[in-house]
């Protein structure tokens, strides 16, 4: 069998297969308003036609004031469930299952308005100065999730992510290397997780569907979260009802990092084998055999696939060519499909 085209079963939503494509941001909102525009449409729905299992969109913001850039992405206001809407009924026309990735910048947003963090560190030195965020904030970040995901789900989204890694506002309350706050959400790492217990517990008040979170599980930093640490949060999101943990690493500071295919899924595998919960694979994800290796040795149940998928929306089938699988194609697409 080859596990890469098989089905599988999260919470009742079933993929048709293990492909993901990973959410990578496109900052395609010109008119910095965050709603959907055509090229969205051809974006991720090219990607469905092309047979990928899951469509996850792009780190999403819940607050104005978390967009990584102005041109990002946008469900902080009712307005933008109908473009998302809209989106959704085309890519699962053709079989996909589609995501959101939940997002908040924090210190990383580069924007001329005011940008929060957990403590005022900047990133770097060219990076702007963010504010310490106080507790009311905090409760109303929290809230933003929960908003954010009620509006997935009248987008018929059929999964949420959230996005807690790369550096990003909910990587800076996990992460030592930024977190330096001594009321209830800093210092220990229980103190650490808090943040992300809470959106995560406000959020299952309005979504009952999958539920994944996205971690960086490496901070390649000595002083920053251990595998220990992470181990530690990977057991908490298992305890708090998350689904999947996407398994990625690195951002929360600047540091070079050494990459090569599949570099990120050795900790993916640990996390899956430790924990038992379901993980997703990226990283330099690249062919049909890589993917597929990752899979039978159950080293991750799911493979997010970024920039493979920008070069060829019908990865899917350079990959089921290359494990001789008969990938079935879109019935307007069979003429060249072989």
């Amino acid at each position: 069998m080859v596990k890469l085209f098989s089905p599988i079963t999260l919470k009742g939503i079933t993929l048709k297969n293990r492909i993901v494509m990973s959410p990578m941001c496109m900052y395609s909102c010109p008119d910095q308003d965050g709603m959907v525009t055509p090229f969205h449409k051809t974006h991720y729905i090219s990607r469905a036609v092309g047979q990928v299992g899951l469509i996850m969109l792009e780190a999403t913001a819940v607050e104005q004031a978390g967009r990584i850039s102005p041109e990002d992405l946008g469900i902080w206001d009712d307005k933008h469930i109908e473009g998302l809407k809209q989106l959704n009924k085309k890519i699962q026309s053709y079989g996909a299952k589609t995501a959101i990735q939940l997002a908040h910048a924090g210190r990383k947003a580069e924007l001329p308005s005011t940008i929060y963090a957990p403590s005022a560190v900047k990133y770097d030195e060219q990076s702007k100065q963010p504010k310490e965020m106080t507790e009311n904030e905090i409760k109303a970040t929290v809230t933003a999730f929960k908003q954010a995901a009620k509006r997935a789900r009248e987008a018929n989204f059929n999964i949420i992510e959230i996005h807690a890694a790369h550096g990003y506002l909910i990587n800076q309350f996990l992460s030592p290397l930024t977190n330096f706050r001594t009321d209830q959400y800093g210092g220990t790492r229980e103190n650490r997780y808090r943040f992300l217990h809470e959106i995560i517990t406000a959020i299952h008040t309005v979504w009952k569907g999958p539920l994944f979170v996205r971690l960086s599980t490496d901070e390649y930093v000595s002083d920053g979260n251990t595998l220990e640490d992470i181990l530690y949060f990977s057991k908490r999101l298992k305890a708090d009802g998350i689904d999947l943990i996407d398994c990625s690493s690195g951002g929360v500071v600047p540091v070079k990092i050494n990459v090569f295919p599949g570099y990120q899924v050795k900790r993916c595998e640990k996390i899956k084998q430790e924990v038992d919960i379901h993980t997703g694979a990226v990283g330099l994800i690249t062919s049909g055999k890589q993917a597929e290796e990752i899979l039978q040795n159950d080293r991750a149940d799911l493979v997010f696939i970024g920039r493979a998928l920008l070069r060829n929306p019908y990865w899917p089938k350079a990959a089921a060519d290359e494990l001789n699988y008969n990938l079935q194609p879109p019935t307007q697409y069979e003429r060249g499909w072989k």
